[in-house]
């Protein structure tokens, strides 16, 4: 690993050579905020993609990737005297040191005395985010509204439980997602589209709950399903290629068969697509 000064000089080599590219490519001359946001949003999705893959290598290039986009915008907001790398590191500092009162502030003695809980610190963070000046007036205020509705959902849930609205105990969730279950039902039973598709909203709300409540994250869980739903479908149609018999041609019987060996083999073998190996 390399020491702090090889760090502060690769980062100065960055922004020599991001200099250069915005005054000689003619790309990067052209670029915008707005020209970039979609590129910025493909090399995010490119990263989590590679933690999923737990690809080491893969991570640290597509790091590099995101960190390219950020040093652009450095860029670009420097050429209007808005700001520069040196504002987005000092406001990043200034928030950080802000929200971490029990680090550096006055409390700093009891985190060392392990006085102070993870629940605890995360509380703190969004009662702190609410008063900072110029922070979000609203605790819900600071979910984008782009974001993946799966993921929204869950950051809506953890902010909420920041400010102490959540269960008393975790397991009372279920009664909720078996409620919004049961209403889901007699809407589909009724044929109600519109709303058995809110149900169906209320019954994931419910199930993201869950899944937060017990610390697991839902948006990775439903990336590992479907890698391995595509892996096992892979090879349920890679063998309809081999035995020449289109899946179209076979019985649900047979496909399921396939489906049951391709289950067996991931159970013998770890996949390279996932960081730990898939339940049933």
């Amino acid at each position: 690993m390399h020491n702090r000064q090889e760090k502060i000089e690769a980062f100065g080599r960055l922004l020599d050579v991001m200099d250069d590219l915005r005054e000689k490519c003619p790309w990067d001359r052209k670029q915008t905020f707005e020209s970039l946001r979609p590129n910025t949003i493909e090399e995010t999705y490119e990263l989590a993609d590679a933690i999923v893959k737990n690809d080491k290598a893969d991570i640290c290039k597509e790091l590099g990737d995101v960190l390219l986009h950020i040093v652009f915008y450095a860029k670009i907001g420097s050429e209007t005297d808005d700001f520069d790398i040196a504002d987005i590191c000092n406001k990043l500092c200034d928030k950080l040191i802000y929200r971490h009162p029990h680090v550096f502030g006055p409390e700093a003695e009891r985190i060392e005395k392990g006085e102070i809980t993870v629940d605890q610190v995360l509380q703190n963070w969004e009662q702190l985010k609410v008063k900072e000046k110029g922070g979000n007036k609203r605790v819900l205020s600071g979910v984008p509204d782009a974001l993946p509705s799966l993921i929204k959902a869950y950051r809506i849930q953890d902010k909420a439980r920041g400010v102490g609205f959540d269960w008393d105990r975790r397991e009372q969730v279920w009664d909720k997602v078996r409620e919004e279950l049961g209403e889901l039902e007699t809407e589909l039973e009724r044929e109600d589209k519109e709303k058995s598709t809110q149900e169906l909203g209320d019954f994931l709300f419910s199930v993201i709950n869950a899944a937060r409540l017990y610390k697991l994250n839902p948006d990775t869980a439903l990336e590992l399903t479907n890698r391995k739903f595509i892996r096992r479908f892979t090879y349920l149609e890679e063998h309809s290629i081999r035995v020449g018999k289109p899946l179209t041609e076979m019985t649900l019987a047979e496909m399921d068969a396939i489906w049951e060996e391709a289950k067996k083999l991931e159970g013998q073998t770890l996949s390279p697509d996932s960081p730990v190996q898939d339940g049933e």
